[in-house]
């Protein structure tokens, strides 16, 4: 497909958690099927300045860099009219920024669990609260990042896997409250980047071979679904895709 070279017919998306990782991967993705972006980070500065230059070598004027603690609902309204300030429009939101650590039962405090539904549950939605009218206005989609531990629970990490869980849950929701001119969808990616912190994963050996598969998939197998979701399924809402090499069907 021929990417739009007039900005005024060029679509937009919105990503969280841009700046590095799968966030990266979604953002690239993106910007060469013709996307401009509003490219949020938190506290990676120096990855979201490196990204941006990195597109705007490839089409000028087509990046928006939005610092913000999406903890902060109060800001999350002028993240979107700040994207749309720009643009002119907004097209999509993808929902990918996360917070992930181990929340033992024992010692998970209210912190915990105010970090990981803020990110995780919080944000993405009042951050879709505040795209639906310019979303409406454009007939666009929104798009979530969940986890497969969503539905089949990883030992220690509770308040993680009931945050994701609430996501997937927004994710049906959301589609019923905001179509018929929005779509929801959401991907549930397994074993693709190992985290930065949290779980060590001493067992990636065993983890692969139960997945069908037998390999772990990449971040740009996550952003290919993305932006299958937003620009190539039109019928397609309420949706939770496993991008997962089928561990999912493994017990």
């Amino acid at each position: 497909m021929t990417a739009p070279t007039d900005p005024s017919t060029r679509p937009v998306a919105l990503v969280t958690g841009a700046a590095r990782r799968v966030g990266a991967s979604i953002a690239r993705q993106l910007h060469a099927a013709g996307y401009d972006l509003a490219l949020h980070y938190r506290r990676s500065a120096g990855d979201a300045e490196a990204l941006a230059a990195e597109l705007e070598v490839r089409r000028p004027h087509s990046t928006l860099l939005l610092a913000a603690e999406l903890a902060d609902t109060a800001r999350l309204p002028s993240l979107v009219q700040r994207a749309v300030d720009r643009f002119g429009r907004l097209d999509a939101l993808v929902n990918n920024a996360s917070a992930f650590r181990p929340t033992p039962v024992g010692e998970a405090t209210p912190a915990h669990w105010e970090e990981l539904f803020a990110s995780n549950a919080q944000a993405p939605f009042f951050l879709s609260q505040a795209a639906w009218p310019a979303l409406r206005e454009a007939r666009g989609a929104i798009v979530n990042l969940v986890d497969i531990y969503a539905e089949r629970p990883l030992a220690g990490y509770p308040i993680y896997v009931m945050a994701k869980a609430a996501l997937a849950a927004m994710t049906r929701a959301l589609a019923l409250d905001l179509g018929p001119e929005v779509r929801v969808n959401a991907v549930a990616p397994g074993a693709v980047l190992w985290p930065d912190e949290g779980k060590d994963y001493d067992d990636r050996a065993a983890m692969l071979a139960r997945t069908p598969l037998r390999r772990a998939g990449s971040p740009q197998d996550v952003a290919g679904a993305v932006l299958w979701l937003l620009r190539d399924a039109p019928f397609v809402t309420g949706q939770i895709i496993r991008v997962d090499g089928g561990r999912s069907l493994s017990v």
